[in-house]
């Protein structure tokens, strides 16, 4: 049995290893002749390593994760401290710590464990047809690649989803605007094992620990979609987005690699349930985009790729079979991560003012139960409970 794989991101790389498990060739199609990971780096919650302990890479993602043992929440303008408290709770009660992790480091990981050879580089599906159980990739040099199935995991622009809806799909502008990259951790920024964020105004500055002595920092700010910006003058429209936070966060400002520093407009995608058609399916973000704001995103993919192999692994009724019962596991799953995350975006980024500042009062008398509660909610429901 042959498997089609779109897209060698991370999402694609760990279906492909999940359908290698139980048996099927697989080769992935990815369109670019370069990969390079989108973002400077992810949180892999105890969900998402779970999936990937169960994938055979618990040890290279574990070398790669930074130490988060705590997390705080700061006043962005006088510093003080909000909110500080262990992450030990959360991690006895789900019995996996979390980890951040360099988005390139695990990119390279995954697609090493993989395999490069069986990765065809520079291979854009133009379109896919089905016929008397084969699924055929055509791509844009003219040539096409059959198997058993294909799975679209080409992301949030994803031309696979195209196919199985019959349309395209509208993103949805969440409000804001991502500032993200490393850093050396620096004792002035904030300790080497917290998450550390610094909250005011519906906007929040954020440091996590990732191996190699790095912050992976990411600036949020509430400005319209659309706007220009400037690389070279980088610096300058940070300060003056933050020109009047606390220290930490300028000196996280004068530490930033401006020409290494990301700017992503933060859009989602409205939850849908048709994932597939015919030995045609969605994971990843084709599946279900969604804001970073709980740090879901690519834990949700693993979570596909697990329930995926599965799937196709135990149902006996055929591949159209298996890929539907799939499907029926991880749509309503992932449909209410995004709506959490959505939840969460706009509490954080001022959509009602009075709501954020009731939410910063709120995390002025938590001692962190609360919010890791929240963090438990967003991780348990998946493959490994």
């Amino acid at each position: 049995m042959k498997a089609i794989v779109v897209g060698a991101g991370m999402a694609g790389t760990t279906a492909a290893m999940g359908l290698e498990r139980i048996g099927y060739d697989v080769e992935i199609l990815e369109r670019v002749r370069e990969v390079r990971p989108v973002g400077a780096a992810i949180s892999i919650w105890s969900n998402g390593v779970k999936c990937l302990n169960y994938l055979g890479l618990g040890d290279k993602v574990a070398a790669l994760g930074g130490d988060m043992a705590s997390m705080a929440y700061y006043d962005a303008f006088t510093g003080e401290t909000m909110t500080q408290f262990s992450l030990a709770p959360l991690v006895d009660d789900v019995g996996q710590k979390p980890y951040p992790v360099a988005r390139g480091d695990l990119q390279v990981m995954l697609m090493e464990e993989f395999g490069l050879d069986k990765i065809r580089l520079g291979a854009e599906v133009t379109s896919v047809s089905q016929e008397n159980g084969t699924v055929t990739a055509h791509l844009a040099d003219g040539s096409e690649v059959s198997g058993d199935l294909l799975i679209g995991a080409d992301g949030a622009h994803s031309r696979i989803r195209e196919y199985v809806l019959g349309g395209p799909t509208e993103r949805r502008y969440s409000g804001y605007v991502n500032y993200n990259g490393l850093v050396p951790a620096l004792p002035e920024i904030g300790p080497p094992d917290q998450w550390s964020q610094w909250v005011g105004n519906g906007m929040r500055v954020s440091v996590m620990p990732v191996a190699g002595d790095r912050f992976y920092f990411f600036l949020d700010v509430v400005i319209p979609t659309g706007l220009s910006w400037d690389r070279s003058t980088l610096r300058e429209e940070l300060r003056g987005y933050f020109g009047d936070w606390a220290p930490p966060v300028q000196a996280l400002i004068e530490a930033i690699d401006i020409e290494r520093t990301n700017r992503v407009e933060i859009h989602d995608i409205e939850p849908f349930f048709t994932w597939t058609k015919g030995r045609v399916a969605l994971l990843g973000d084709a599946g279900h985009s969604t804001t970073p704001d709980i740090g879901q995103g690519g834990c949700a993919a693993f979570e596909d790729a697990v329930e995926l192999s599965w799937q196709l692994g135990t149902s006996t009724l055929g591949v159209e079979d298996a890929l539907e019962r799939y499907a029926a596991r991880r749509a309503p799953r992932t449909a209410e991560l995004v709506l959490r995350a959505r939840g969460r975006c706009d509490v954080t980024h001022g959509k009602d003012p009075e709501v954020t500042q009731a939410w910063y009062e709120e995390l002025r008398r938590s001692d962190g139960t609360d919010i890791i509660g929240g963090i438990e909610k967003n991780i348990v429901g998946g493959p490994f409970g």
